[in-house]
């Protein structure tokens, strides 16, 4: 890239730039010497330059290593400078906490200012708040605005170091407007301060940050805004967390070089698809905010692939086998060419046409490519082309009775799309002499294919075929089942689409293979939700004990308190205070008489008296002791009032569909069932989880994350909550 020096003033740094750049991996020189009314500009060594600290920073936007930094669709990019344009309010000083509101409004359940990752954005408004010195950090300490503070603290925990630099070396107590440095060190030290350790950089943004890519590699030969890729799924499942990476690859490929993305929908077998898997891959790759220019499907273009498949039967690069399906298996396998190889071409299009009517004779038949049988790349062993199916097409009906192979379509509609780069799974690698080959033959334009490592999940099955068979048969109540691996199944089971979204950015473009623990996608997750979900109370039904205080109130009294102590977006809640309260059975048989404990949201505690029946606890007797330090107290206790308001609970856990870690190669995925994959127990909630929201995630004090799968309906329906994992290591079910 050109080189290029930023000039500005030292008492009116553009922060936002500077931290940008460094953040960016964009190797700019720094000139803080122009007079204190001067405009920022940057100028570049062939002459040319740009002005405006807003202007500039668009351009960094673009150059920056960090994908989407600045180039989104046109809404997300309108926004971005919507943001860019207000940023300056922090440093004008009378509107600040104003402002401050503004954005904390607006951060609430959000991770980044705009979209699912950091864009200028950010680091503007971060760097408008840093600008202002000692005033923020003192409004920062203190309990207002808790989403601004903890989006501004995320950010400064992801490029800390970066930030703490520029931050230091140009920003006063009082704000902007750091005197330049006197010594020579230093003042070297300054004019490189953007352009030192951009290779580093690029290391943190690529290893550490979830919100950066680790796609930092090239496409062979793409060409910026030339570049046209497809993610093809097949609607024959929904998308899952393997598809997702494939998804989030292309996408980010996509806007990497200015270039097309086209969904298309490989529907090439009526057996295993269907519309309503087509409508739910829509939805699926709305929710990881893939952006598309264009859906089509396979079966657009089969007319122009039957015409396809007759021209290579003409010019004897196809013929039409009968031999059976296992008998021509074992040929392929052995490199034993078919009896019908050198059928004459009017043979075999004879039997084409048989197989195009869907008669008796064509049924017995398939078309093959005529590749090489004595190749030691099996897929090259004269491979299927076209095969006799009856089954009624999910969009056209029952106008085919030949459906093409995936292998023989692929590369063609490939081509016909003007696909420049397929990206593939490794696993494909054997088949992709095969791809080559067969654009060859039907003397198509090539199209580079680019691998990436498949994502496997411990514990986890991704052939869609296996996830059917537990549709199928029950195992699971459909394919958003929280217990699945699809996009649906996951986000059901509590996992916010920021965090899927920012665990597979950080597997990259890796060809290696990939198997990753769920616990690091669900510790990312907790991160997320920690900060903002409200907190509630339960207690498991069975065996629960009743504690009455005996100096406790007669009449029962009801405080309003905060649903998250450091969060006042959660909003607030009633919590009703009684001489009679419930205890879990755990909690009471842990404590001894005589002890002090504390009751949370409430205080201290002593436990005078323990009844037992069969040496287990059924009921106490305590005096309240509000007095009581809570730091001397070994038990913090949950508890819920006895009253007729509280609601009864369904919390639901769930365990992996299999016991092993990996199936080894041959290993049936039935011998290794999980016996025991889903746990309900009972339990009773404070009163205001009538008000939960499908979807809405909380915090059961002490008892983890749960997910309200089921709203209250009626008091005698409970309200399912689903477990959220944390990241730490699960105990088995059974």
């Amino acid at each position: 890239m050109e080189g290029a020096t930023l000039a500005f003033s030292a008492e009116n740094p553009p922060l936002a730039v500077i931290a940008a750049a460094r953040i960016g991996g964009v190797a700019i020189s720094a000139d803080p010497t122009l007079p204190a009314s001067s405009a920022t500009s940057l100028r570049f060594d062939s002459g040319a330059g740009l002005h405006g600290a807003n202007t500039i920073l668009r351009y960094i936007g673009r150059c920056a290593s960090i994908p989407n930094f600045y180039e989104r669709d046109a809404r997300e990019s309108g926004q971005i400078d919507e943001w860019l344009e207000y940023a300056p309010i922090f440093i004008s000083g009378s509107e600040f906490e104003g402002a401050c509101g503004n954005v904390d409004k607006h951060l609430f359940l959000r991770t980044f200012l705009v979209g699912y990752s950091l864009s200028i954005a950010d680091i503007a408004v971060w760097s408008g708040l840093a600008g202002t010195g000692q005033r923020w950090e003192s409004l920062r300490k203190s309990k207002r605005y808790q989403n601004l503070v903890r989006w501004f603290n995320s950010i400064a925990s992801e490029y800390g170091e970066v930030l703490n630099e520029v931050t230091a070396q140009y920003v006063g107590k009082r704000g902007l407007g750091k005197a330049p440095a006197s010594n020579p060190r230093a003042a070297n030290y300054n004019s490189s301060l953007i352009s030192k350790d951009i290779e580093a950089n690029k290391a943190v943004n690529s290893k550490e940050s979830p919100s950066a890519s680790a796609f930092e590699v090239d496409l062979p030969g793409a060409k910026v805004g030339e570049v046209c890729l497809r993610f093809a799924p097949e609607p024959s499942g929904y998308l899952h967390i393997g598809h997702s990476k494939a998804a989030l690859l292309n996408q980010y490929f996509a806007n990497r070089y200015k270039g097309r993305l086209i969904i298309r929908f490989d529907d090439t077998n009526p057996s295993k698809e269907s519309n309503e898997f087509v409508e739910n891959l829509l939805k699926d790759i709305e929710t990881l905010g893939i952006k598309y220019d264009a859906v089509t499907y396979t079966s657009d273009y089969f007319p122009q692939l039957m015409e396809m498949a007759e021209n290579l039967i003409k010019k004897g690069k196809a013929y039409v086998d009968d031999t059976p399906r296992e008998q021509m298996q074992k040929e392929r396998m052995d490199g034993i060419e078919s009896k019908c190889r050198n059928n004459s071409v009017e043979e075999n299009l004879a039997l084409w046409k048989e197989m195009v009517a869907g008669t008796e004779r064509g049924m017995q038949c398939c078309v093959r490519g005529k590749l090489d049988m004595q190749d030691p790349n099996k897929s090259l062993r004269d491979p299927v082309y076209y095969r006799c199916n009856l089954v009624p097409h999910h969009r056209i009906g029952s106008k085919y009775k030949v459906y093409p192979t995936y292998d023989f379509a692929c590369p063609f509609v490939d081509a016909i799309e003007g696909v420049t780069h397929a990206l593939r799974s490794s696993e494909y690698h054997d088949r992709n002499a095969q791809y080559y080959r067969i654009l060859e033959d039907m003397e198509l334009r090539k199209v580079q294919i680019y691998e990436f490592s498949r994502l496997n999940m411990v514990y986890t099955l991704l052939s869609k075929r296996k996830l059917l068979w537990f549709v199928q048969n029950g195992k699971v109540d459909g394919w958003d089942d929280p217990r699945f691996p699809t996009v649906q199944g996951i986000v059901r089971r509590g996992l916010k689409i920021e965090a899927l979204i920012q665990f597979i950015l950080q597997q990259g473009a890796s060809k290696n293979l990939n198997l990753m623990e769920w616990d690091k996608l669900w510790t990312i997750n907790k991160k997320i939700i920690d900060p903002i979900c409200p907190r509630h109370t339960a207690v498991l039904e069975e065996r629960r004990v009743i504690l009455t205080l005996t100096n406790g109130p007669e009449k029962p009294f009801v405080q309003i308190i905060p649903r998250h102590k450091k969060y006042e977006g959660a909003g607030k809640k009633a919590t009703t205070f009684t001489n009679r309260i419930w205890l879990d059975y755990g909690d009471a048989s842990s404590i001894s008489e005589g002890e002090e404990v504390t009751l949370m949201d409430w205080g201290n505690a002593i436990i005078k008296e323990i009844k037992k029946e069969n040496g287990n606890v059924t009921h106490l007797t305590g005096e309240l002791h509000l007095e009581g330090s809570v730091k001397t107290t070994k038990l913090k206790l949950t508890w819920l009032p006895d009253t007729e308001e509280l609601v009864h609970l369904s919390l639901v856990e769930f365990d992996y569909l299999i016991r092993k870690k990996k199936l080894e190669e041959g290993e049936d995925f039935l011998d290794n069932l999980n016996p025991c994959t889903r746990k309900e127990t009972a339990a009773l909630g404070d009163s205001n989880m009538r008000n939960l929201k499908r979807g809405e995630i909380i915090q059961l004090e002490r008892k983890g994350y749960f997910r309200c799968d089921v709203p209250f309906l009626r008091p005698s329906k409970p309200i399912v909550l689903f477990s959220i994992p944390d990241g730490r290591q699960q105990t088995s079910l059974n």
